[in-house]
């Protein structure tokens, strides 16, 4: 019978969950090559560089969460580099003056993250690694539905930036700054860029990076990038329900989740209507909560996250939720005088699992769409617009400094049920990640839907002050309710990717098969190896 949803696959094996169907196809071809899941991140990474260039590039950042099967834990890395020594944060009071630009770009981290985790833990080449993603850039893919949309919804801004629209506009479309149906799109010289790096590794690209920067207004220098590598850190953790989640630790803004989900730990979720009134105003309310106690807490040491999470601080947040009164509070940074773009969610998670036990979950971003629009010339790599998520408001207690930690608001996860990896979580959404992940949670084991329904489960956005965005497959009357309780409800689409793009996978104790998720939001895929 047909259903209108999209079907559970599952594999005994391995199994890759991404936000493209070529990027998934390219890290399940290279687990069925004899890679284990280490190997097929770099596949699958390099390859969204290829299909979804205004998420992915390898001169972004991010995070992994890891199951190491031959040691019985819980890794993640770090490759979010440090804030440039050279960042002259003074100059600036608001984020909308780091948007785009040379000026935008921080320290590349990706490329350096995707080689530890393999370097670490894989058994096959950077080359093999690299080869799908090399195949897709020179041979060229048919641009999907969501590529022409993220493409075209762009092309107005960098348009009015004279210094960048014209690379931009040859690299990726025909010229003209548009995309249509049919189009086939090539990057030979991204291909060649990476056949070069799987060769003779990074150190020419690095060079022509700081030099178009430096030539151009950027503030990166070699230094930076030499200073940098990646941290394998143990996770932040904690309990809900009975599993063990699992994210990076600070300066990762992931703490934020499981504040969430230690508040609501405490509460019968399992025995409230789903998708009623009284799940989803418990729900927004303690992410509300959450989200104020990440902002006033940004980057805690060991000391204070444990503070946070302890029963004290956590039941003072449950009296919040239970007291009824309307929340007020910011969702994003410090200051809610200056709500970000609508087109910030600009990031990208992929989650895979091999037939050895592995379990990864990655989150990397290039910050907004097609990240600070430079180009780095005869190379085909976008720059990150990284320093956008830096705070330069002067009144701010977490004013960004040179050569400081950047605060990171992605947060790939992995949950544990009696220490053996069970679910991996991971999103887009900027501040809204933490969000879309407590919310895809509780759908998933509090109401016990499978992975692909929780995904696919309606879904909210809170910002600054009482705003909730609502897709609108919420009940009417129940939305009704909540404007009510205090939430300043504004309903969207039945299915917006303001609410993120998250892919997952999740391993049934049971029998051991590898279950995908994949968010109908975006061009997600799972393919099974």
């Amino acid at each position: 019978m047909m259903t209108g949803r999209r079907p559970t696959i599952s594999s005994m094996n391995g199994i890759v969950a991404a936000a493209h169907p070529h990027a998934a196809a390219a890290g399940a071809a290279i687990l069925a090559r004899g890679g284990n899941a280490f190997d097929a991140v770099v596949a699958t990474a390099a390859a969204l560089n290829v299909v979804e260039p205004y998420m992915s590039s390898l001169a972004g950042m991010g995070l992994a969460t890891c199951w190491i099967a031959a040691e019985k834990r819980v890794r993640t890395l770090n490759f979010v580099p440090a804030i440039p020594a050279g960042f002259p944060v003074a100059r600036y009071s608001r984020r909308a003056e780091l948007m785009r630009g040379p000026e935008s770009v921080g320290v590349p981290g990706n490329l350096s993250g995707w080689t530890t985790l393999q370097s670490t833990y894989g058994r096959l080449g950077l080359a093999e690694a690299f080869a799908p993603a090399i195949r897709l850039a020179r041979d060229g893919y048919p641009v999907t539905e969501f590529n022409i949309e993220e493409t075209n919804a762009t092309e107005p801004e960098i348009r009015a930036r004279a210094d960048l629209w014209p690379a931009w506009a040859r690299t990726y479309t025909d010229g003209s700054g548009r995309l249509s149906k049919g189009y086939v799109l090539r990057q030979p010289d991204l291909a060649c860029t990476l056949e070069e790096i799987a060769v003779d590794g990074p150190d020419a690209f690095y060079d022509r990076l700081v030099a178009h920067l430096s030539a151009t207004g950027g503030c990166v220098t070699r230094r930076d990038i030499d200073a940098f590598r990646p941290v394998w850190a143990s996770p932040a953790v904690a309990r809900y329900r009975n599993l063990e989640v699992c994210v990076p630790p600070p300066p990762c803004e992931g703490f934020q989740f499981l504040i969430a989900l230690a508040i609501l730990d405490g509460f019968d979720l399992a025995g409230m209507e789903r998708n009623g009134v009284e799940h989803l105003d418990t729900v927004w309310r303690a992410i509300r909560l959450s989200a104020g106690a990440r902002i006033a807490n940004n980057n805690p040491s060991p000391e204070r996250l444990a503070e946070l999470l302890a029963p004290a601080s956590i039941e003072r947040l449950r009296a919040r939720v239970r007291d009824g009164r309307p929340i007020t509070g910011p969702t994003e940074q410090w200051m809610a005088a200056e709500p970000g773009p609508a087109a910030e969610h600009h990031t990208t998670s992929f989650s895979v699992a091999d037939a050895e036990g592995n379990l990864v979950c990655v989150t990397q971003s290039i910050g907004s769409p097609y990240g600070s629009a430079v180009i780095v010339p005869g190379t085909g790599v976008t720059l990150n617009n990284f320093l956008y998520w830096t705070d330069v408001q002067p009144e701010s207690p977490n004013r960004s400094r040179p050569g400081g930690a950047l605060p990171i608001c992605v947060s790939p996860s992995l949950s544990l049920r009696d220490g053996a990896p069970e679910i991996a979580l991971g999103t887009p959404g900027s501040y809204g990640i933490k969000q879309t992940q407590t919310q895809t949670m509780v759908q998933l084991v509090d109401f016990g839907l499978d992975i692909q329904d929780a995904i696919e489960a309606p879904r909210a956005r809170l910002w600054d002050g009482r705003k909730v965005h609502v897709e609108s497959r919420f009940a009417p009357a129940t939305l009704a309710a909540l404007l009510s309780r205090g939430h300043d409800i504004e309903v969207g689409e039945a299915w917006t990717m303001k609410v993120g793009g998250m892919h997952g996978i999740r391993i049934d104790p049971a029998t051991g098969a590898k279950v995908g998720g994949c968010d109908p939001r975006r061009d997600g895929y799972v393919v099974p190896a």
